[in-house]
């Protein structure tokens, strides 16, 4: 847990801790409880730049390149979140080696979307509260740009909740990425700047550069799959139809689906969370099941838990 010491510490020498949070999570800020629901702008600071980051594209242009980096990345990171972030990590809907659970914890590390094991503590704790004032990220409490997006940069919202997670806290490699959860979306940024630098001059053709491919693969492509992500917090407990009946307003959307592979079949998976599919129903379109499934197919995953059918038979028709 965070030291609480003296607030009568100068303002400079706190700020400074702040700063040391943004590149490890467990740094420790004297005069600075870790709680409470309201905005830390210092904290913040990166998240926000990172959308700032997104109108440089009207200066580096775009080219085909750029777009299919940013789309390739978009669409490997959303699974990483989604199949393992969530179904894996959150709900243990399937099993996979060691080696297997750290790639794709890498992969969703540069999501920006911090590190795998915050990521399960925060979402199991949203199941246990969906919906109620102790839910972070209802927008029927808390309202839209809340659950959007608010909850996210505060002080409590940065936490992880060590008690919620018995099972993965044991691996001292997810601990490591949750403790330096920035190392890998800088790392992510260099290497498409790189990439673009070397095209540009091996294949100036293509028409990126450093910058341009900075710009889309990174910063573009990163603001998208977070808000595309949230919106299962804003808009899937809003918008669309209830199957099941659950103690939350938890909704399938069709639409939200499809942007996140699956997850928008929401209502399904709050009435039962223990299935890696979340569309229930042949014509449910779950990317992130389709792409668990090729895994398994591959031996890179396995056990898969399927619907069953006492499931199935609660549904309304």
């Amino acid at each position: 847990m965070p030291a609480v010491a003296s607030p009568s510490l100068p303002l400079a020498t706190r700020a400074l801790a702040t700063l040391r949070r943004w590149f490890d999570t467990e740094a420790r800020v004297d005069g600075h409880a870790d709680v409470g629901r309201r905005i830390d702008w210092l904290r913040a600071v990166p998240f926000l730049g990172m959308h700032l980051a997104c109108v440089a594209v009207l200066w580096v242009g775009v080219s085909p390149i750029a777009v299919i980096v940013a789309v390739a990345l978009y669409a490997l990171r959303m699974f990483a979140i989604t199949a393992f972030y969530h179904r894996y990590f959150s709900h243990r809907t399937f099993r996979a080696s060691r080696v297997v659970q750290f790639v794709f914890a890498l992969i969703g590390a540069a999501s920006v979307q911090r590190g795998p094991l915050w990521w399960a503590a925060h979402h199991r704790n949203h199941h246990r509260h969906a919906d109620t004032a102790a839910d972070p990220h209802s927008p029927n409490v808390h309202g839209f740009w809340w659950s959007h997006a608010g909850w996210f940069l505060t002080r409590e919202g940065f936490r992880t909740d060590w008690s919620r997670i018995p099972d993965l806290a044991g691996y001292p490699e997810l601990r490591w990425l949750d403790r330096y959860d920035t190392v890998i979306p800088v790392l992510l940024a260099a290497g498409l700047y790189g990439l673009g630098e070397g095209l540009e001059r091996v294949a100036p053709a293509l028409g990126t550069s450093g910058p341009q491919l900075l710009v889309w693969g990174f910063f573009i492509s990163t603001v998208v799959l977070f808000h595309a992500t949230v919106t299962i917090n804003s808009l899937a407990h809003r918008f669309g139809k209830r199957r099941f009946d659950t103690r939350d307003d938890s909704r399938n959307n069709l639409w939200l689906a499809l942007l996140t592979f699956g997850e928008g079949w929401h209502n399904n998976h709050h009435f039962f969370p223990g299935t890696a599919r979340q569309g229930f129903r042949w014509w449910e379109v779950d990317l992130t099941w389709y792409g668990l499934r090729l895994l398994a197919m591959l031996g890179l995953v396995h056990d898969l838990k399927p619907v069953p059918a006492w499931v199935l038979a609660k549904a309304r028709r």
